[in-house]
């Protein structure tokens, strides 16, 4: 509860000259910063919607050969759940090693039942920080990763957990949009590595061997890391470390999209500095009407005035609720993960993120979200100054959402 109430980091860089992006220098300052490590053996692959990304994930799931390891948010009994846990029981009984993780808020709706054909054909499953006495204090501690690691060399990340809103749109519940990773190589096992830090505490067991850390490489021009990030005594993490330092040392362009925007007042500063102090252009795209948490987007809508004052061009995704979490730098850089732009990502949830020096890879990104722009409408500041009265009264029924200002 402490986490709750604490207000957001207010992070300012020390260097009022940021090093370029494309830098060794920045490179070797991002991973000491971020305690992680750049791979260059590693291949990446985008798959956008549940359309896409579930079918991959199940024929991935389908193939492997000596351990599964998955972690999610979110498990939401129906089909795509089922259709999981069949893949997952089928390759159980073939000898494979399976090890499930759900966070028991996230998947509260969802009984431990539900996956009990898993543990008949000998797999494993753990709740991460069910409430029990004992557990009370890091209730509020959420795994909010959405993680799949199969034999340790191919892995998937990205802001879906697996339930029927991702997968299809039922009438008048357009499905929503998302994005996954792909990831071959050796940025795999840092990945198997976050799962198992989280394992570690379900479940109370070290993963150890081959079957989950193979020494496995691919050819590839990519840089990439994965920073996780589990908060600290004072609210820091890697995340937010992460994402300010790439948003304080853009040059040209920071486009972010995301499910939940409600930035700090120290990330605030960094972007409006970015756009007045080097001629940065942000595009911020959010959802619009169709968002999942009403309070939480009325909360975000008052406070973004102050960015539109300094020129951040703020867009909401008209279709369906948009979820993807993903930062562009300059088109240099990516990040795409589990973190949101709240202070629940930044503060006090588990969260994982790949972030890419890879010019392809955060092409084939700006791609789809030149497309989500199309499908968007744009916030201006002259819209946001003469918004309605029955707009503004969620806004201050949600401000006990910022923990700030």
């Amino acid at each position: 509860m402490w986490s709750v109430l604490q207000p957001g980091p207010a992070y300012r860089l020390s260097s009022p000259n940021p090093q370029p992006l494309d830098s060794r220098e920045f490179r070797y300052m991002l991973e000491a910063l971020t305690d992680a490590k750049l791979n260059c053996r590693t291949t990446l692959a985008v798959h956008t919607n549940g359309e896409d990304f579930y079918e991959a994930e199940l024929e991935a799931i389908r193939s492997a050969q000596v351990s599964i390891c998955m972690e999610r948010y979110i498990i939401q009994r129906g089909e795509i759940a089922r259709r999981y846990v069949e893949a997952l029981a089928e390759r159980a009984r073939a000898g494979v090693k399976v090890n499930i993780m759900a966070d028991a808020m996230g998947s509260s709706t969802t009984p431990q039942s539900f996956f009990e054909p898993i543990c008949r054909a000998g797999g494993r499953f753990a709740w991460f920080h069910a409430l029990r006495f004992n557990t009370l204090l890091q209730f509020n501690n959420r795994s909010h990763r959405e993680l799949l690691i199969l034999d340790g060399k191919t892995a998937f990340l990205g802001g879906a957990g697996i339930a029927d809103h991702w997968y299809r749109s039922k009438k008048g519940k357009p499905r929503w949009r998302d994005t996954m990773v792909r990831v071959e190589g050796d940025a795999v096992c840092n990945l198997q590595a976050t799962f198992a830090e989280n394992w570690i505490e379900a479940a109370g067991e070290v993963l150890t061997g081959e079957e989950y850390f193979p020494i496995y490489e691919k050819q590839s021009d990519s840089l990439c890391m994965v920073v996780n990030s589990t908060p600290s005594i004072g609210g820091a993490t890697r995340a937010r470390v992460l994402m300010q330092l790439l948003v304080g040392s853009a040059r040209r362009s920071i486009h972010i999209t995301t499910p939940y925007f409600l930035p700090d007042k120290g990330m605030s500063d960094e972007l409006k500095r970015a756009m007045r102090e080097r001629g940065v252009a942000v595009k911020i795209l959010v959802p619009g009407k169709k968002s999942d948490h009403f309070l939480t987007r009325a909360s975000g809508l008052r406070k973004i005035g102050g960015l539109l004052k300094a020129g951040a061009q703020i867009f909401e995704y008209q279709p369906a609720m948009i979820h993807a979490k993903i930062l562009t730098v300059d088109g240099l850089w990516s990040v795409v993960g589990s973190t949101n732009f709240d202070h629940r990502s930044f503060g006090i949830n588990d969260e994982v993120n790949l972030a890419a020096f890879d010019t392809g890879f955060t092409a084939r990104l700006e791609e789809d979200f030149a497309r989500d722009l199309r499908e968007s409408r744009q916030i201006t500041l002259e819209r946001w100054r003469h918004r309605s009265l029955l707009e503004r009264i969620p806004e201050l029924a949600g401000w006990p959402l910022e923990w700030e200002e």
